[in-house]
């Protein structure tokens, strides 16, 4: 597991501080009212680009220098974000309560733990409201821009099929791209977008 708290103390943001590109991509399945949830958001850039689209938006992260930084670019933005200093196995996560939950680049957890946090992240999620993943798939092991080395963190299109299948899945789509986000993920990357959404 990377030392976020040395990596975040760097100058400027690591993975800058424009939304992730799956947002802008994504923004028409997106509501534009209600609240939302970034899980291990690090410095903030997708939170606040949500509230910056109206919605009330809680966040968290394991790194508490990653959430003073994402307080600061929340408040340069003129954004109203709630950010908490956890980690998945922490944060007290309500049950129905959000319209759409986030997870991005949330590749750090193990498969035992990565099905406690998804069991998680869809209680949290109101009857009808939606999850959005975005993250590398093991092709990525072969580009090395970002992502951890381990291929059991990746995600294919099949574990995200079988891990939602008791959802309505809007969008599945495995796919390579340029990033250009901060230093962190930069260059030709393969990459995956999950959008459920759970039965009504």
């Amino acid at each position: 597991m990377p030392d976020w708290d040395t990596r975040y103390t760097s100058d400027g943001y690591l993975f800058g501080t424009e939304p992730a590109t799956v947002l802008p991509r994504q923004a028409a399945h997106l509501p534009t009212t209600g609240r939302a949830l970034c899980v291990a958001d690090g410095e903030g850039r997708n939170a606040v680009w949500l509230a910056e689209r109206g919605i009330g938006v809680t966040a968290f992260d394991a790194s508490p220098v990653a959430v003073e930084k994402a307080r600061r670019l929340a408040a340069d933005r003129g954004q109203n974000v709630e950010f908490q200093v956890a980690d998945a196995e922490s944060f007290n996560w309500p049950d129905a309560a959000f319209d759409v939950v986030v997870g991005i680049f949330i590749q750090f957890a193990q498969p035992a733990e990565r099905l406690r946090m998804f069991d998680a992240m869809k209680r949290s999620t109101r009857p009808g409201g939606i999850i959005l993943l975005h993250g590398y798939t093991p092709k990525q092991l072969e580009f090395g821009t970002g992502g951890p080395p381990h291929p059991d963190h990746l995600y294919t299109e099949r574990m995200l099929r079988d891990a939602f299948s008791d959802w309505r899945i809007v969008t599945l789509d495995a796919f390579e791209a340029d990033l250009a986000e901060g230093t962190a993920h930069v260059g030709r990357s393969a990459v995956i977008d999950l959008i459920a959404r759970r039965p009504a």
